[in-house]
């Protein structure tokens, strides 16, 4: 099903290692609104969803999701080559190396590993629907806390184009969501639709 281009979908090449980033970073990874989880969240809800149109929408995403993994993944490896146990101990990198050495393993920034209640999925297409639309505004936010943070244009220029993804998803959940919403038999999307079945 899936087919995997050998390249990512945008460029890093960070030339500066620089762990104390990496540690903030890994958050998109592994953290509570990283990649990972909304890789698997979309690629669960989506066989719940009443329209071939919204199951592709939620595949198409959680692929690109996949990819926005494998750019943090990259970030991150980057970030942590080649350290020396100087540079890891002054960064404060040394409780993740202990448990990971320079493995890239998924965590929040916190320390706390992921969690597989970080997918929500309920098989209830508006609820999906809102919870990936709030997902993405999560990520977005994070996107912005990291560029707070970073000055490194090698860095900053894929958070920018990661964030910049995470708001087309959310346009993109929206459309399916007033699609939905549309279809419905009854405009109250609150109400109890027994009879609700797409396309009427």
């Amino acid at each position: 099903m899936f087919m995997y281009e050998k390249k990512l979908q945008f460029p890093v090449k960070i030339k500066n290692p620089d762990p104390r980033a990496a540690q903030i970073i890994i958050s998109q990874y592994g953290g509570p609104d990283g990649e990972l989880g909304a890789s698997l969240r979309y690629l669960s809800q989506r066989y719940t969803m009443p329209t071939g149109q919204l199951k592709g929408l939620l595949t198409d995403i959680a692929v690109e999701e996949l990819g926005h993994m494998e750019m943090i993944s990259a970030m991150v490896y980057q970030l942590t080559k080649n350290l020396t146990p100087e540079q890891i101990k002054a960064s404060g990198f040394d409780k993740y190396f202990t448990d990971h050495t320079l493995g890239v393993y998924p965590v929040a920034a916190s320390g706390l590993p992921w969690r597989a209640e970080y997918i929500a999925s309920k098989g209830d297409p508006i609820t999906d629907l809102h919870e990936d639309l709030a997902a993405e505004q999560k990520a977005r936010t994070t996107y912005d806390n990291l560029l707070r943070l970073i000055d490194d244009p090698d860095i900053r220029e894929p958070l920018k184009f990661l964030r910049e993804r995470e708001i087309v998803h959310y346009q993109r959940f929206g459309e399916g969501l007033q699609g939905v919403v549309d279809d419905m038999d009854c405009r109250n999307v609150y109400a109890f639709n027994p009879s609700y079945r797409p396309g009427k």
